[in-house]
């Protein structure tokens, strides 16, 4: 017995993940802060590098992971029953979830006219190095090689890349098999390497937020102080909202309980401003929510690349209005309904990456707004940013919930138990449930 409690009054106490990302927020907060009010230039230089190592070791595997995820998730939806069904169900609850998001940017941006008394006019502004139509979306979707979509990052590409992959490995049966055993397995090895990374994620915080800090002091959101409320506030509206609203009415399942479990994806999203960078996390803890494993593989990862409620739906629709009123131009109720047609069927141009400029400017040459405005809204993007990819993951968790439970798949046992967050497990830890049956 003695032996035992010196051994457990040994083991090192570590703090959960949502206090270590907590924590790197502080203390990043108050290296930029000291950074800028005392011109410390060595250490804007480490906290920009702290950070810019963390994203890009996310980015690294960014390529790879949505070409191997679709591919696995396509093919898995053969284990599943009604899969066609549940497909459809996922994309019609994308597009629900997006419209509503959208209703309530619009909403709030002509309420708080954004665009009033900045003081920025047209000529702050300037042309985006990339822009968006719907020319180069359709045109761009069909790659003219296999090897530039993952040289260039293009994750729509790549996405139909996998898609046509999956489909034909569907189609031929038995003889895809070695394929697909290998590409599962070069998938588990992504997410095992990707998942070291997610660890690094409170250091990266401490880097991100602190060279934010640095950068762009206060004086930027003070220029910004309508815009950038509207943004939080709509995706905290939709966050808090509208998603704990579905949840208790559709799914009939407690929000709190899905907060408990998808917040150290929320968490790690708000951080490290990438969808599919998160995507590993996003799956875990939407399967540790009771949705079946086979299901959200498929759901997860399509939602990673395509269900953008923060970066394709709120944030379009406020900027739209914020760069027509800088530049003088009125909207009518024709220009509002093509913002919720743009969000809602362009949202797969953000490809889960950092930053929705591609959908921004997607948006602008739809209603024929000067391009300009794009310019005007660069410097605060980072700030932005990151509430939009919270909202935009916490969505992607939701929807399978959703379905799930209206399909009669959801183990509510797990879901009503969730409670420790999956980063602070090892994989011994990881409880063992029995798939609810269909």
């Amino acid at each position: 017995m003695s032996v035992s409690t010196n051994t457990q009054s040994k083991l090192p106490i570590r703090a959960p993940f949502w206090a270590q990302i907590l924590a790197g927020l502080v203390l990043g907060v108050l290296l930029g802060w000291l950074a800028r009010s005392q011109d410390v230039s060595w250490l804007v230089t480490t906290l920009e590098k702290v950070g810019g190592t963390f994203i890009g070791l996310l980015k690294l595997a960014v390529a790879p992971l949505v070409f191997f995820a679709i591919l696995v998730s396509i093919t898995n939806l053969r284990k599943v029953n009604n899969a066609a069904r549940l497909a459809s169900r996922t994309l019609l609850w994308f597009m629900i979830t997006s419209l509503i998001a959208v209703a309530i940017g619009l909403v709030i941006g002509l309420v708080t006219n954004p665009g009033a008394g900045t003081g920025l006019t047209p000529a702050d502004g300037g042309e985006p190095e990339h822009t968006g139509s719907w020319i180069d979306f359709l045109t761009g979707i069909v790659p003219t090689d296999v090897i530039t979509p993952f040289t260039e990052l293009n994750v729509l590409q790549i996405v139909f890349m996998a898609a046509v992959a999956g489909i034909a490995a569907l189609q031929l049966g038995e003889k895809a098999q070695p394929i697909l055993t290998l590409s599962e397995s070069v998938l588990e090895l992504l997410q095992k390497a990707l998942w070291w990374v997610i660890r690094l994620a409170p250091l990266g915080t401490v880097g991100l937020i602190g060279n934010a800090i640095a950068t762009y002091g206060w004086d930027l959101i003070g220029k910004y102080a309508t815009f950038t409320a509207d943004i939080y506030v709509g995706c905290a509206l939709v966050l808090f909202g509208v998603y704990p609203a579905l949840l208790a009415t559709v799914a009939k399942a407690s929000p709190v309980q899905f907060f408990k479990g998808a917040w150290p994806a929320i968490q790690l999203a708000f951080v490290s401003r990438s969808s599919v960078g998160t995507m590993p996390l996003t799956q875990k803890v939407t399967e540790r929510l009771g949705v079946p494993k086979e299901y959200a593989s498929f759901a997860v990862p399509f939602g990673a690349t395509t269900k953008m409620d923060g970066c394709a739906a709120i944030y379009p629709a406020i900027a739209a209005i914020f760069v027509a009123q800088i530049f003088d131009i009125q909207l009518g109720v024709g220009d509002y309904l093509l913002i919720a047609f743009v969000s809602v069927v362009g949202s797969a141009a953000t490809a889960g990456l950092t930053g929705a400029t591609v959908m921004l400017t997607l948006t602008l040459s739809t209603l024929g707004l000067p391009m300009e405005g794009v310019g005007l809204l660069l410097a605060i993007d980072p700030i932005l940013d990151m509430i939009r990819t919270a909202t935009n993951v916490a969505g992607q968790a939701l929807i399978p919930v959703i379905v799930s439970a209206r399909e009669g798949l959801l183990d509510r046992k797990a879901y009503d138990s969730v409670h420790a967050s999956p980063v602070d497990e090892t994989p011994a830890d990881e409880p063992q449930r029995v798939p609810a049956a269909a």
